[in-house]
């Protein structure tokens, strides 16, 4: 009897947790969200530190963003999509914001700052691409 109490205790808790994850992942990034993804390009001679950018860059930028900030992320590239082809992105950091506005609003005043931060980790200019999520 106490056996089948915990393992039915242990399976509700297990069901619990991983619905609530899932339902908070699906919250995250929905429909109408702005998406700003800074893209980092592959080439010879290119550098790129992550453990600066994931410390501190991206942690600096989020915080110019404030409550329009709805989640970030830090993709390493790790191979091109096509056998034996080159890397496209050392790296891509994206922000899902509520506002185009407010992100801009915030960028703007702290873009010398954020630019004069690329030295600290790398020598590549980004690709940036603002857009909406539809799905």
């Amino acid at each position: 009897m106490k056996v089948k109490l915990i393992v039915s205790l242990l399976l509700l808790t297990t069901y619990f947790t991983a619905f609530s994850q899932k339902k908070q992942n699906m919250a995250v990034v929905e429909k109408g969200l702005i998406k700003i993804s800074i893209m980092y390009p592959y080439a010879e001679g290119k550098t790129f530190n992550m453990e600066y950018y994931e410390t501190k860059h991206m942690p600096m930028v989020a915080g110019f963003l404030g409550s329009n900030l709805i989640k970030y992320t830090i993709e390493k590239g790790v191979a091109s999509g096509i056998p034996n082809q080159p890397l496209p992105y050392m790296a891509i950091g994206t922000f899902y914001v509520k506002s185009l506005s407010d992100y801009q609003a915030a960028i703007g005043p702290n873009r010398d700052a954020i630019r004069a931060d690329f030295a600290n980790y790398t020598n590549i200019s980004p690709v940036i691409l603002v857009s909406e999520v539809v799905k």
